[in-house]
C-alpha cells in the first residue's frame, strides 16, 4: 500500500534464530531418545515408539535446520502484500482478514497469525506441499490453511498485525 503516495520500504522480520535454535535442540533430543529406545529396544512399544520418534522428530530436525541455515527472512511485508518462508507469496488483495488464533493442547498453547483467504483452494492449489498435507487437519481444528506460527518471529504476533493493518487499512482484523 501507498501512504501518502509514498511508497513505504518493506518490514523485514527475521527468524528468531535463539527459538527455532532451542526447537532444533529440542527435536534432535528427541531423535537421540528414539535411538536409545530402538537399540533398548525391551518390548515392542519401546521399539515402535523409538522408531516413531527417529522418524518424526528426524523429519522435524532437517526442516528447523533448512531453516536456520537458509538465511531466508521469515516474514516480509511490504507493498505488495504477505511473504512468509514457509507458507509462500500472498498478495493484499488475496487476504480477506487476519487475526491471532491460538491452539490449546493442555497445559500449553500455541499461537499464530492466521490468514483468512478470500479463496483457500486458491491459495492450496498453489501452496508448498508440507501446507497441503496439513491443510485437512487443520480445517478439522477450525484453522485456514495459512496460519504462521509466531514462535519463529521476533516480535510478538500484534506487533506483526498493526504493521499488516497499517499497510493495508481495508483488512479485517478479527479477534
Amino acid at each position: 500500500m501507498i501512504e501518502n503516495s509514498v511508497s513505504l520500504p518493506p518490514t523485514v522480520y527475521a527468524l528468531a534464530k535463539g527459538r527455532v535454535s532451542a526447537m532444533l535442540a529440542g527435536s534432535v533430543l528427541f531423535v537421540v531418545v528414539g535411538v536409545v529406545f530402538l537399540v533398548v529396544h525391551s518390548t515392542v512399544k519401546m521399539t515402535a515408539a523409538g522408531a516413531l520418534s527417529v522418524a518424526f522428530f528426524g523429519f522435524c530436525t532437517v526442516l528447523i535446520a533448512r531453516r536456520l541455515l537458509g538465511g531466508k527472512a521469515e516474514l516480509v511485508l511490504d507493498d505488495a502484500g504477505v511473504e512468509h518462508a514457509a507458507l509462500g507469496r500472498f498478495g493484499w488483495d488475496e487476504i480477506a482478514a487476519v487475526r491471532i488464533r491460538e491452539q490449546r493442547v493442555r497445559s500449553t498453547s500455541q499461537r499464530f497469525i492466521e490468514l483468512v483467504l478470500h479463496d483457500p483452494q486458491g491459495y492450496l492449489a498453489r501452496a508448498p506441499r508440507l501446507v497441503r498435507s496439513t491443510a485437512s487437519m487443520n480445517a478439522r481444528l477450525g484453522f485456514g490453511p495459512a496460519n504462521m506460527p509466531v514462535n519463529t518471529l521476533p516480535v510478538p504476533p500484534e506487533a506483526v498485525l498493526g504493521e499488516m493493518l497499517r499497510r493495508c487499512p481495508r483488512l479485517a482484523a478479527n479477534p
